[in-house]
C-alpha cells in the first residue's frame, strides 16, 4: 500500500488517472482497483506472454491522458506509425482537450471564506464531516445562493497547541455570508464582525442519540458566541445571521485553523502584501514590508494578526482576511492550479478533511453539483464587504450594527443587486410616465400582509403626518401573507400611484393595475417592508462608507 492507503504503490499516479466514464459522459479520477476489474488486477503481467491481450470494451471507451502509464507499459516502445515513415505529432483531440479542461473545472467549487476544489470520486466522501442543523435544503437551487462560511478559533488539530486558549470550544471567530446572484454573474461576501453585539435566537440542536435539545437564545451578546457557547452548533449561527440580515441561508461550511494551513500549502502558497513591517508575537507573524507568499503556519499567522495593522482591532483583521481570501481565490482559479491534477488532488484532499458542512451538501456528489452550479462566477465580479458597525457606547471592546447603512446593504443583497454593477438593479423606482398628483389627492387603504406588527398603522401615521396624504386609512390585516409589497390601482388612479410609489420607494414590480380597485388604491405591506419612511425598493449601490474590496484587486496592501 502507498502512504495514503489508497492502493498498491507503483501503480498509476492518482494525478494521472483521469478516465472517461461512458455511463455519465464525463471524466473522473480513478484512485484504486475495484474488485473484478481485470485491467487493474493484471497490470504489469500476462498469463500468456505469447498471446496478445485484447482491450475490453470498457477500456476502449476510457481514453487515458498522454502522460498516463501503467507499470506494464513502462519500457515498451510506442506502436509503429507504419512503413517506417515518421509522422508529424498530431495535436490534442477534442476528447483530450475536454479531459484536461475537466481536470481543472468540473472539480472546482467557488465559496467564500475562500474557494475549494472538489473532485467527483467516492474517496473523499469519507473525509467529509457534516452536521444536521435541522435544515433540509437541496444542494442546488434555481435562485440566489447564500452560503454561511465559518472559521472557528478551536485549537484542535496538530500544531495548534501554542496559540493559547486551548480550552476554546470553537466560537464564530471569522464569519462570511457568501451571496451568489441568481444569474451566477456575481457574488458578494459579507464579513460579520465577531465582537458585534446582537441577539441570538433559540436554537434546536441534534444530539448524538438522535434527540433534539433547544438551547435558549440570548439578547445583546457578542456575535461569536452564536457558535460553541452553551453547546451551540453551526445551525445557531445560521439562525442568528438569518435574523440579523433577513436573508435565507442555503448551506454552511465551517473550517478551523488547520484548514488555513493545509489549503494554503496545497495551492503552493498565497501572495499577500504589507505596507509596513509586521512583527506580532501573539500571532507569530514576522514579515518585512512588501509582497510575500505565505503558506502553512505563516498563512495562519497572517489571517490571525491584528495588533500590528491599522488600529489593532478585529475590523482591521477582517481586511487582512479579505485580502488573503481574494488572493487565494485568484490562485485557485489560476491556470497553474486548474491545469495541475496533482495540485488539485492535494487541494481537494485537504479541503474535504478540513471542512464541516450541512447534510444538504454532505457528499462529494452534492458538493460537485454545487460546484457546477457556481463555477460561472468570475473573480472580477466577487466583492468582499464588511457589515457596517459603529463603536458600542456601552462597551468600547465591542461594536453595534450601523442600522442606517446595514439595512440598505442587506436589502440590496436580498434584492440580488450586485456590488460590482454587472447588471441593472432588479427593480428601481416607478418609471411610469403618468403625471404625479399632489399628496392631498392620493387616496389609499393600507393593509399589513407580512410586514412587522403594526406596520399598517405606522405607515398611515407617516403618510398623514409627514407626507400630507390625509386620505390614507388603516384597513387592517390582509387576507394572505405576501413576500413582496403590492400597490393595486385603476387606470384612473395612475397619477396617484406614481406619487405614492415615489414617496415610499416602491419598485416597478410592486405596481399592479387592476379593474377591480374601488375608490381607494390598495397598498399591501409584505415581508419586504421594513419600516415607514424606509424605501421598499433596494438601493442600486451600497451606502457610502461600506468597506469593500474586489477579489481581483491585486494592489490591496495591509497598512
Amino acid at each position: 500500500m502507498n502512504a495514503q492507503g489508497r492502493g498498491p504503490a507503483g501503480e498509476v499516479d492518482p494525478a494521472d488517472q483521469w478516465v472517461f466514464d461512458p455511463s455519465t459522459g464525463s471524466y473522473k479520477l480513478r484512485l484504486n482497483s475495484v474488485g473484478g476489474d481485470s485491467r487493474s488486477s493484471s497490470v504489469g503481467s500476462r498469463a500468456d506472454a505469447s498471446r496478445p491481450r485484447r482491450a475490453s470494451a470498457a477500456e476502449e471507451a476510457e481514453p487515458r491522458l498522454p502522460s498516463q502509464r501503467r507499470r506494464g507499459d513502462r519500457g515498451q516502445p510506442p506502436p509503429s506509425l507504419g512503413h517506417g515513415r515518421r509522422k508529424r505529432k498530431p495535436g490534442l483531440s477534442r476528447k483530450q482537450k475536454v479531459l484536461r479542461w475537466s481536470a481543472g473545472t468540473l472539480g472546482f467549487i467557488l465559496v467564500a471564506g475562500g474557494t475549494a476544489g472538489y473532485f467527483l470520486y467516492d474517496h473523499f466522501n469519507g473525509n467529509i464531516s457534516k452536521v444536521d442543523v435541522g435544515k433540509s435544503n437541496a444542494a442546488v437551487t434555481d435562485g440566489p445562493v447564500n452560503i454561511l462560511v465559518l472559521g472557528t478559533d478551536s485549537r484542535k488539530g496538530k500544531g495548534n497547541g501554542g496559540y493559547g486558549d486551548n480550552a476554546s470550544v470553537g466560537h464564530a471567530d471569522t464569519t462570511f455570508l457568501f451571496h451568489v446572484s441568481k444569474d451566477r454573474t456575481n457574488a458578494t461576501a459579507l464579513s460579520i464582525p465577531r465582537d458585534m453585539i446582537t441577539d441570538i435566537p433559540d436554537c434546536p440542536t441534534k444530539q448524538p442519540d438522535g434527540s433534539t435539545n433547544t438551547i435558549p437564545g440570548q439578547q445583546q451578546v457578542r456575535f461569536n458566541t452564536s457558535l460553541g457557547q452553551s453547546g451551540r452548533d453551526p445551525g445557531c449561527t445560521w439562525r442568528t445571521v438569518e435574523k440579523m440580515t433577513g436573508l435565507k441561508i442555503n448551506h454552511f461550511m465551517m473550517a478551523d485553523f488547520n484548514a488555513v494551513k493545509e489549503l494554503s500549502t496545497a495551492v503552493g502558497g498565497v501572495e499577500v502584501c504589507t505596507a509596513k513591517p509586521i512583527n506580532d508575537p501573539k500571532s507569530h507573524l514576522n514579515l518585512t514590508a512588501g509582497r510575500h507568499t505565505v503558506k502553512g503556519e505563516q498563512a495562519l499567522a497572517f489571517v490571525r494578526t491584528r495588533k500590528s495593522v491599522g488600529f489593532g482591532s478585529d475590523l482591521d483583521r477582517i481586511k487582512l482576511q479579505q485580502q488573503f481570501l481574494s488572493s487565494m481565490i485568484r490562485k485557485m482559479k489560476s491556470g497553474d492550479t486548474l491545469t495541475n491534477p496533482s495540485k488539485l488532488f492535494s487541494l481537494a484532499n485537504a479541503m474535504t478533511k478540513a471542512l464541516t458542512v450541512d447534510t444538504g451538501i454532505g457528499t462529494v456528489g452534492k458538493l460537485t453539483d454545487l460546484a457546477k452550479d457556481l463555477q460561472r462566477v468570475n473573480v472580477k465580479n466577487i466583492t468582499f464587504a464588511t457589515v457596517p458597525v459603529v463603536d458600542n457606547p456601552d462597551d468600547p471592546a465591542t461594536v453595534v450594527l450601523d442600522e442606517a447603512k446595514a439595512r440598505p446593504l442587506f436589502k440590496m443583497v436580498k434584492a440580488d443587486k450586485s456590488l460590482t454593477k454587472t447588471k441593472k438593479g432588479s427593480g428601481g423606482k416607478d418609471p411610469s410616465k403618468a403625471k404625479k398628483v399632489p399628496a392631498s389627492e392620493v387616496r389609499v387603504e393600507v393593509r399589513n400582509g407580512g410586514g412587522p406588527v403594526g406596520a399598517a398603522q405606522e405607515t398611515v401615521d407617516w403618510l398623514q403626518n409627514q407626507k400630507g396624504v390625509g386620505l390614507s386609512t388603516n384597513a387592517g390585516n390582509a387576507s394572505s401573507q405576501l413576500s413582496k409589497t403590492r400597490l393595486e390601482f385603476s387606470s384612473s388612479q395612475a397619477g396617484q400611484a406614481a406619487t405614492l410609489a415615489e414617496m415610499m420607494g416602491l419598485p416597478k414590480s410592486a405596481l399592479k393595475q387592476s379593474s377591480s380597485v374601488g375608490e381607494s388604491m390598495q397598498l399591501t405591506l409584505a415581508k419586504d417592508f421594513t419600516a415607514a419612511g424606509e424605501p421598499v425598493s433596494a438601493p442600486d449601490k451600497a451606502p457610502d462608507g461600506v468597506q469593500n474590496v474586489k477579489a481581483n484587486d491585486k494592489k490591496v496592501c495591509a497598512k
